[in-house]
């Protein structure tokens, strides 16, 4: 990776990220169809560079086991989730990945504070881990249905007036626990419009093998969602921090917010410039000892380093 190539990654994905301390209104800052004048035929050998990069890094981040890192991936239903984290990470070693879904609280969930289920699933050093939806349901759905408020069984000072912005508060200082210990967060939020879920739900109803996809508790979500906008809005104000911005991906293209994804985590990578450990003078030598042990029990003929030989060296 040259200084140029990151360069370029960081001014791509400038456009997207909130300011921290900006007060946001996601209808009038930031277009769902928005694509940075890229063209879809370019795509594919993008996203190919993208999660080529993120193997790479992928591999060092495996090999230093000193960081973890946090990707939080939220957005309304039909927004592209599943299939942002099964293209973008496609290429990566599935051994150094974990991704964990976040459905309705169970009762032992509910029976422990909002973050308790989050902190169980986040990545150990040398991982990345995937949040498919996030502890950031719990100021959204939850705030949009209140009556998921009070199933959390809160002390009445606990679930009154200013909660929300408790919230945001108990967050915050949660992610930057999380970064000033090695585990640095990665925010994606994957901006969809409102016709564009309206199309895509169609196309689920219409073809057969899509059907799965597809719950009438998504046409109930539907109906709420110019609260869900408010929410989204005042969440992103309120959250993007100097230590965990949000990133606000276009996810009206899909292939362009793939492209965007892999962009937004492969400059935390880059960023991060994560080394293969190096090997110690007292390793170097039984390293040295092996490999003569090895090239002796060649077969007589046979080639001393194979593995030279194979990569020409």
């Amino acid at each position: 990776m040259t200084d140029k190539q990151a360069r370029r990654i960081a001014e791509f994905i400038a456009p997207l990220r909130v300011e921290p301390g900006s007060k946001v209104d996601l209808a009038r800052d930031f277009d769902p169809r928005y694509r940075a004048r890229l063209r879809k035929r370019d795509s594919t050998e993008l996203l190919r560079t993208g999660v080529s990069l993120l193997a790479e890094y992928q591999s060092r981040l495996a090999a230093q086991d000193t960081y973890g890192v946090l990707l939080c991936l939220q957005a309304l239903d039909a927004g592209g989730k599943d299939g942002t984290i099964r293209h973008v990470m496609s290429g990566v070693n599935p051994q150094g990945v974990r991704v964990s879904s976040f459905k309705v609280p169970s009762a032992e969930e509910l029976d422990h504070d909002y973050l308790w289920r989050y902190a169980r699933q986040l990545p150990a050093r040398g991982e990345i881990g995937i949040f498919n939806r996030s502890h950031y349901e719990e100021v959204l759905v939850v705030r949009v249905h209140p009556e998921n408020l009070e199933r959390q069984r809160l002390p009445e000072d606990a679930r009154g007036r200013g909660v929300w912005k408790r919230r945001y508060r108990e967050i915050n200082d949660w992610e930057r626990h999380l970064c000033d210990n090695g585990f640095p967060v990665v925010k994606i939020f994957l901006n969809l419009s409102k016709e564009e879920q309206r199309t895509r739900f169609l196309k689920r109803i219409d073809l057969p093998e899509k059907n799965w996809k597809f719950s009438a508790a998504d046409i109930r979500e539907r109906a709420h969602w110019d609260e869900y906008q408010r929410a989204f809005s005042e969440m992103l104000s309120a959250t993007s921090t100097s230590w965990a911005p949000w990133y606000v991906v276009p996810a009206d293209r899909k292939w362009f917010a793939r492209i965007c994804a892999a962009a937004v985590l492969a400059h935390t990578l880059i960023e991060l410039d994560p080394r293969y450990p190096e090997v110690g003078k007292a390793a170097r030598k039984e390293l040295l000892a092996a490999k003569r042990q090895l090239e002796g029990e060649a077969p007589e003929g046979a080639e001393r380093d194979p593995y030279a030989a194979e990569h020409g060296d």
